[in-house]
């Protein structure tokens, strides 16, 4: 593997972490004092697991705000899969949770890292037990849906990052298999105010009296961690907390895991000093998860930034999660009994009878074939404004179009769809070519008293508390203890109240199946809830879809690389100053190749070594939050790869050196590796 050197020390320095913490809670250190309880320990054998998922970084459309102008230029940081194996020890049936750092779980990738996981372990992991979700960064690569809607802005499909991303999920759960081992597991919740606001009052306001008076502030404020601790001491966490992963802006065009990302980052990295290219097993995973975040913006000014003052917001939002998780290690929690379970089930979104208790009005309702409304066009203002010519709200034109001719014509589709004033009537499109799912899967994990209700759509949190209350009234749990895993196992837009629905805003215009859709979900998780009660299969459903399709491309792949003119690859254009501070940039520009030639999966394209005793070691490489590296083309084809340091306060005085590797194709379509090294440069003490 390339980038390998000398283990660093686990313990960095703690100084760092905390002169950086933006904190509005105090937090305690994951080493905190073991909590004894013998009548739990080892009830449990639980696995944990990291590995890259990171796709293409040059040339490939960023996934999330929908702009065809942003595309990927580099590299800020890597993107992991985590994964968590839980096994209950009496009986031996078990769960598999991967949080992975990318912009949606598609249900292609899923059913992909499923067919893969039966060869390897047979019946071991299936469509019941294994829960992958996405922490929604919209600065990842995208292309690598089988459904063309979210291929529009990226040129279409990107096998390359597909492969990237069902890779990365195998290998932690490999991992995460290998490594287990008897544990126990706590539960806290906490209270994070100051990460999120509601980009959606006026939707919000529209819901009854007593779910706003539920969530006093407009926003949802807990933060619940699921501790894994072996010989009492925590070796793993996974928190939940409803915040967009959009702190990095739409006009940021760098690959990066964004706050949740950060978050998680830090504390494995910069708290616990983990190495991810060392090849050893990690002493501590920490995965940040996502809820009902459907009306939940990282920006509580409710502003897009620019950048680079994005960067700093994603580390302020990353930490302050990573803060109030952190938090809750110096409390005992409550020790998960119970075992493990798990039910799961396909529901066709287009084609739903919602049953009276399911809906509002007390009456029932169908769902029907999806439909694109104006004000999804018209983006979140408050996260990245989509297309000009639409707004949330009202929309004229589309509304009259929409009242006059489309719901004369159809009575169903206006029981269904309106007051949206339809723009695309996306699922009628699926009988020519595959533009969106309908069917798709809905799943209920419980392990011991933690409920986790996996949705694959952005939930609202007014929408989410209807879902938590329906399975908690069902299995008689406390509605702080069910979660609604959103982003997870496939991706079918929004999901929002039928009141919020009414008001058309961002939320609503992306609800595709109309006004009853949450009915729908709602219903669908009270079967699988029931059942876990009764211990019965779960209801049945239509099988998984098939979807081999979906692949047009249209984006052309790497030809030819050439060095610019009197130049080899590798060769430094532009090398560092002598010497720097700490807090200042090294900035060194290579000849390079294009990235895409390898993407490097669990290795990096740079490194900064120190000279520790004559010895270069590495001591940060790509997937660290100091470095940046940032790719452009020089004629037909040619490359300049930008690599920068940013000094840490704590960088060590003494000299230093970047290091790029890169891969060049030729004309006969090989690819070759090659290695760039700038001129030493030191780095001063700080005055």
């Amino acid at each position: 593997m390339r980038g390998r050197a000398t283990r660093r020390p686990r313990l960095l320095a703690l100084g760092v972490a905390a002169a950086l913490a933006a904190v509005t809670v105090v937090a305690a250190p994951a080493t905190a004092a073991p909590h004894r309880d013998p009548a739990v320990a080892g009830d449990y054998l639980v696995g944990r697991g990291i590995a890259d998922a990171t796709g293409e970084i040059a040339e490939v459309g960023m996934m999330g705000y929908g702009r065809l102008d942003q595309q990927a230029e580099g590299l800020h940081t890597r993107l992991r899969a985590r994964s968590f194996v839980i096994v209950d020890r009496p009986t031996g049936e078990r769960v598999l949770l991967v949080v992975v750092d990318s912009p949606m779980i598609f249900s292609s990738a899923r059913q992909e890292v499923l067919r893969r996981l039966a060869d390897a372990y047979g019946d071991t992991y299936d469509e019941r037990n294994v829960l992958i979700t996405a922490t929604h960064t919209h600065a990842g690569p995208g292309g690598y849906a089988h459904h063309l809607l979210y291929n529009l802005t990226t040129l279409g499909y990107h096998e390359r990052t597909f492969d990237a991303i069902a890779d990365g999920v195998l290998e932690s759960v490999h991992h995460a298999h290998d490594d287990l081992a008897p544990s126990t597991l706590r539960l806290t919740h906490g209270e994070l105010t100051t990460a999120s606001a509601n980009r959606s009052r006026e939707a919000f306001e529209a819901n009854p009296d007593h779910e706003r008076a539920f969530f006093p502030d407009a926003v949802d404020p807990q933060s619940t961690v699921l501790r894994i601790e072996r010989d009492g001491r925590p070796v793993g966490v996974i928190n939940w907390f409803a915040t967009h992963n959009t702190s990095m802006s739409g006009d940021n065009r760098l690959i990066s895991s964004d706050n949740k990302g950060y978050a998680a980052y830090h504390w494995e990295r910069r708290v616990e000093g983990e190495d991810y290219l060392d090849g050893e097993p990690p002493g501590f995973v920490a995965a940040f998860a996502q809820t009902n975040a459907g009306d939940m913006s990282p920006n509580l000014d409710l502003s897009p930034p620019s950048t680079p003052e994005d960067f700093h917001r994603t580390e302020e939002i990353g930490l302050r999660q990573y803060d109030a998780a952190s938090a809750q290690l110096s409390r005992a929690g409550e020790p998960l009994r119970g075992g493990v379970d798990s039910r799961a089930v396909h529901v066709d979104l287009s084609d739903v009878t919602v049953r009276p208790e399911f809906t509002t009005d007390g009456r029932t309702h169908r769902t029907c074939d999806a439909a694109v409304g104006a004000a999804m066009a018209a983006g979140s203002t408050e996260d990245g404004p989509a297309f000009p010519l639409f707004a949330e709200g009202d929309n004229p034109l589309f509304d009259l179009v929409s009242d006059s001719i489309l719901y004369e014509a159809s009575p169903e589709l206006r029981q269904c769809q309106a007051p949206k004033g339809v723009v695309v009537p996306i699922g009628a499109m699926n009988a020519l070519y595959p533009w969106v799912a309908e069917t798709v899967p809905v799943q209920l994990v419980r392990i011991g008293s933690l409920h986790l209700v996996a949705i694959p759509g952005e939930v609202t949190i007014a929408a989410g508390l209807r879902l938590r209350r329906t399975v908690a009234e069902a299995v008689g749990a406390e509605v702080r203890d069910v979660l609604v895993a959103g982003y997870s196992n496939g991706y079918l837009h929004y999901v929002t109240t039928p009141e919020e629905y009414d008001t058309q805003q961002y939320e609503g215009g992306s609800t595709l199946f109309g006004r009853w859709q949450l009915g729908a979900l709602r219903q669908t998780a009270h079967e699988l809830a029931t059942a876990m009660r009764d211990g019965t299969p779960g209801p049945s459903g239509p099988a998984p879809p098939d979807e081999p399709g979906g692949k047009l491309s249209l984006q052309p792949g790497v030809v030819l690389d050439t060095p610019p003119l009197g130049r080899a690859f590798g060769d430094v254009l532009t090398q560092p100053r002598g010497t720097y501070l700490p807090g200042e940039r090294v900035t060194t520009v290579f000849a390079g190749a294009h990235p895409s030639n390898e993407l490097h999966r669990g290795g990096t394209f740079l490194e900064v070594q120190q000279r520790v005793d004559g010895q270069w070691l590495r001591i940060a490489d790509d997937g660290d939050w100091s470095t940046t590296l940032r790719w452009s083309r020089r004629g037909l084809s040619a490359s300049e790869v930008t690599v920068s340091w940013d000094v840490p306060d704590d960088a060590g005085p003494g000299p230093y050196r970047i290091r790029y590797h890169g891969d060049a194709k030729g004309l006969s379509g090989a690819v070759r590796d090659f290695t760039g090294t700038s001129d030493e440069f030191r780095v001063s003490a700080a005055d």
